[in-house]
């Protein structure tokens, strides 16, 4: 790190501020020390920060006023929360006025260094990736400008995220962007589906395990925490997570430390976390079926991703973004929509939303003749709604004309099955062959689908 960085530490209490100026001076930075937010105001107008550590509790005010100072008058300072161990309260307050991040006392001084090194990244990062996110989220609706611009903002900070969205909105490329612009956007980014994790082994995938902790347990094993150590951990489908999972997961981002299954130390681990579902996490937490300390916890900060009906005046731009993509995969020139292919899809109401616009125009490009692409080519559902599109189930036997070896007792479980196989082959179809979602889309567990899978011989 270049030793022209600073930075402006700020507490009462002249043993922290020592101990901070002690490592960030170790680091290379440059320090100047307030303890009071009078004092700190003065040095900020009189000095630039590349970050700065605030106590939350001052003489003559409170680190949340700083904060709001710093946000309005110094927006490219980074700035931390000291809080007490504990205070939850505190943390999420902070976070949610706009701190970069936040650092419980007794200071942890690894976490610390975390903490900077994250913050000091905060510049170069943004520069990398300005371009990246109007390419990555294509649009100029006032629904996607907005979305655009909150996403800037939240890049900078380290914040949980909620990323809350309708399936096939693109919640996760929502949050590899968020992980890119941001300062970890050199570290990894791990996504996870939480309804595709057993219950029985999601302590162990989450926080690892040591050999022989359980049987099966042949050598040690990293979770996923440990996998997303400097990056970003991406927690799809939140709201599958059962309720004995959901206190270990509060804990582990509370504390900033997991214990591996059958481990006796814990590991501090350096993660951020994003999370996203398609379902309503606020009517689950009403519900009791997901804790509202987690809720708070990991809904600091809430993003909304419009689905493509809301967002009509994109779609024949997407379409072309699409279209450009696909063909330049297979190699082929890139077709053009008729004006009755464009109209088509403007009419319909995309129950799959984005998602669902890339497996249409796939599937029109296969079918097209030449590079034009006809409204016949899109095959676009006859219904307004997503159950119009279920192919209609074979007729049962008409007892008048039925072979009267055949009884109604052989007839009705193909019956079924074949509404089965058509309502399966249809959600997995309208996923993308994603067997969780699809399972989703069908309201059954993930189990249940491949045991269904299997039963009908469906591959």
């Amino acid at each position: 790190m270049s030793e022209t960085r600073s930075a402006l530490i700020v507490d009462d209490e002249r043993d922290i501020r020592e101990l901070l100026v002690l490592t960030l001076g170790r680091m290379g930075l440059r320090t100047d020390t307030a303890a009071s937010l009078s004092e700190a105001r003065v040095l900020l107008a009189a000095h630039h920060y590349d970050l700065c550590l605030t106590d939350m509790r001052l003489p003559d005010g409170s680190g949340i006023e700083l904060i709001a100072t710093i946000n309005a008058q110094y927006p490219h300072t980074p700035v931390a929360m000291i809080t007490a161990f504990g205070n939850v309260d505190a943390a999420v307050e902070a976070l949610k006025a706009g701190a970069f991040d936040f650092v419980s006392k007794p200071v942890d001084l690894s976490v610390l260094r975390g903490l900077v090194k994250h913050a000091l990244e905060l510049p170069q990062r943004k520069r990398a990736t300005s371009d990246a996110l109007a390419t990555r989220l294509y649009g100029d609706s006032p629904a996607i400008v907005a979305l655009k611009q909150t996403l800037s903002k939240v890049a900078r900070s380290q914040a949980p995220v909620y990323i809350a969205g309708e399936s096939g909105v693109g919640k996760e490329l929502v949050a590899r962007t968020i992980h890119e612009q941001g300062a970890r956007g050199n570290g990894p980014f791990v996504p996870v589906n939480c309804g595709a994790i057993p219950a029985e082994l999601m302590e162990s995938e989450f926080f690892g395990h040591k050999k022989g902790s359980f049987t099966g347990a042949h050598a040690d094993k990293p979770g996923l925490f440990q996998a997303a150590d400097g990056g970003t951990l991406f927690l799809d489908e939140v709201g599958e997570l059962p309720l004995s999972m959901q206190v270990k997961l509060l804990r582990a981002i509370q504390e900033k430390s997991i214990r591996p299954v059958g481990a006796n130390i814990e590991i501090n681990v350096d993660v951020r976390i994003l999370s996203a579902t398609h379902k309503n996490l606020s009517a689950l937490v009403a519900d009791g079926r997901f804790r509202h300390d987690l809720y708070y916890r990991i809904n600091v900060i809430e993003l909304q991703v419009p689905p493509l009906r809301e967002r009509g005046e994109d779609l024949p731009g997407l379409a072309a973004t699409i279209l450009h993509r696909l063909a330049g995969l297979q190699g082929r020139a890139v077709p053009a929509l008729s004006p009755e292919a464009l109209e088509a899809l403007r009419a319909y109401p995309f129950p799959g939303n984005v998602r669902e616009l890339e497996n249409i125009l796939e599937r029109a490009l296969a079918l097209a003749d030449d590079d034009r692409i006809e409204a016949s080519d899109l095959r676009l559902p006859s219904g307004a709604s997503a159950t119009s599109r279920q192919p209609a189930p074979p007729p049962l036997p008409d007892p008048r004309t039925a072979d009267p070896r055949d009884s109604m007792t052989s007839a009705l479980p193909s019956y079924i099955e074949e509404i089965e196989r058509n309502a399966i082959q249809q959600a997995l179809e309208d996923n993308r062959y994603n067997k969780t979602k699809a399972a989703a889309a069908l309201g059954i567990t993930f189990r249940a689908l491949r045991y269904k899978l299997k039963k009908l011989g469906i591959d």
